[in-house]
């Protein structure tokens, strides 16, 4: 009996003992519970650290956010063509979201012109052609006077909805922020000043192709918004050269204020970094510290209003001239104007890839003094949407440009020909040859 009795103690002795031996070494292996607590609070901690550099880093360019009631000094946008506003809202709210597959900024370009006058047609001539090649969508910002606002929105309101689905766009009323809006107006060509004021007013965008209205794109708006990946740390703009032959050049001769470089350069078309023109202090003649975009412009006018001729274009060689490093110059294909044929032919850009972007200034587009300009212009305004890009636009451009090669700038077809020809061909490739299954043997 007492020998049962023993083993009976023993064995409960032995199973107290694992018991305090199983807890006693879980308990040496794992923290206490605060500890892991305290632990998970530091690991969440120290990953909101690596994430705040990130997103400080992608807002040190930006305007500090607050209520938009307290920043946004834009004009109301037009609140008529519904559909259109509904586009418009729901880009902004997916644009710059983090990780968004849907639209990232990346994937819209942007692009401003302003029309005042008679510039309702040509505008239109010049966003079909846009979206003609372009491959990316496309949001205009369109500035205009309030009687063209209307007309604006009947224009799109006839294209096909194939084309429509492809922009957005808004209107806003002419507005200017500071100094005397009648007289910023009439400076130059009516609201052609206007441009200046982009970055001031369109807060909310972070680059930008601004166009003149008698501007015609002969291949995609993505190929010249692939500039922007070029710019090197302190460039916020783009724009080309006014003349490629100094003798011959305007500024060269004429100036009676400082521009940039040797020729200056032309404004009809500009490519902008517009928060990196917010965020910066632009070198001038009249501070030595250096003045923001929209501080500069007003004191600027005042100092030089006397001495200008070519308005809002004359401010920013001025501002390019103090601060160089600031622009970046593209070729002359990407803004080719009368200038470039009518003196003899010296766009070599052009003459060896044909002409990207065609600017008609002058009014080339309206009269007879520059025929070969007005055949491009009018073959892309009788287009007929969604009909064969070779049989209804650049055949009736081929044989119609024959009636111009007697003239200055229709002696060289191929510069006017070569890109747009190409372009079209790429669109065909794409629309028609990609869809072409071989046969399985």
């Amino acid at each position: 009996m007492r020998i049962h009795c023993k083993i009976v103690a023993i064995a409960v002795c032995f199973g107290v003992f694992l018991l305090l031996y199983f807890f006693g070494g879980n308990a040496a292996d794992e923290p206490p519970l605060n500890e892991v607590a305290k632990e998970k609070h530091f690991q969440s901690f120290n990953h909101i650290e690596d994430i705040a550099p990130a997103k400080e880093a992608k807002q040190t360019n930006e305007e500090p956010q607050k209520p938009p009631k307290l920043i946004r000094k834009e004009p109301k946008l037009s609140s008529r063509g519904g559909g259109n506003v509904i586009a418009k809202t729901r880009q902004k709210s997916e644009v710059g979201r983090p990780g968004s597959k849907v639209t990232q900024a990346e994937d819209v370009m942007h692009l401003a012109v302003v029309a005042c006058g008679n510039r309702l047609d040509e505008t239109l001539n010049m966003v079909k052609s846009a979206l003609l090649f372009s491959i990316k969508k496309i949001k205009f910002h369109i500035f205009a006077e309030e009687n063209l606002a209307e007309q604006f929105e009947k224009g799109f309101s006839q294209w096909p909805q194939t084309v429509s689905s492809r922009f957005h766009y808004s209107i806003y009323p002419i507005t200017f922020s500071v100094g005397n809006a009648d007289e910023w107006k009439k400076l130059f060509k009516p609201c052609a000043a206007q441009r200046l004021f982009l970055p001031v007013i369109l807060k909310d965008v972070d680059s930008l192709l601004y166009v003149d209205t008698d501007v015609l794109f002969l291949r995609p708006m993505d190929d010249i918004w692939k500039f922007l990946k070029a710019f090197n740390s302190t460039q916020l703009a783009a724009m080309a050269p006014e003349h490629e032959i100094p003798k011959i050049g305007w500024y060269s001769r004429f100036a009676r204020h400082p521009f940039y470089g040797v020729t200056g350069v032309n404004s009809g078309v500009m490519l902008m970094n517009l928060t990196r023109i917010r965020s910066t202090l632009f070198r001038n003649s009249m501070i030595a510290s250096g003045l923001s975009w929209e501080n500069l412009l007003h004191p600027l006018y005042q100092k030089y209003k006397n001495h200008i001729t070519w308005g809002d274009q004359d401010l920013l060689n001025i501002i390019f001239h103090y601060n160089p490093e600031c622009l970046y110059i593209f070729p002359c294909q990407w803004n080719y104007r009368p200038d470039h044929c009518m003196y003899g032919s010296n766009c070599k850009a052009a003459e060896e890839e044909g002409v990207s972007i065609l600017h008609g200034n002058r009014g080339v587009y309206h009269d007879e003094k520059q025929p070969a300009f007005r055949v491009v212009y009018d073959a892309i305004r009788e287009y007929p949407f969604e009909e064969n890009l070779f049989q209804s636009l650049f055949y009736p451009l081929q044989t119609k440009f024959l009636d111009t090669v007697n003239t200055l700038c229709g002696r060289i077809p191929q510069v006017f020909l070569r890109q747009i020809e190409k372009t079209m061909r790429a669109v065909y490739e794409k629309k028609v040859v990609r869809r072409v299954r071989l046969p399985r043997e």
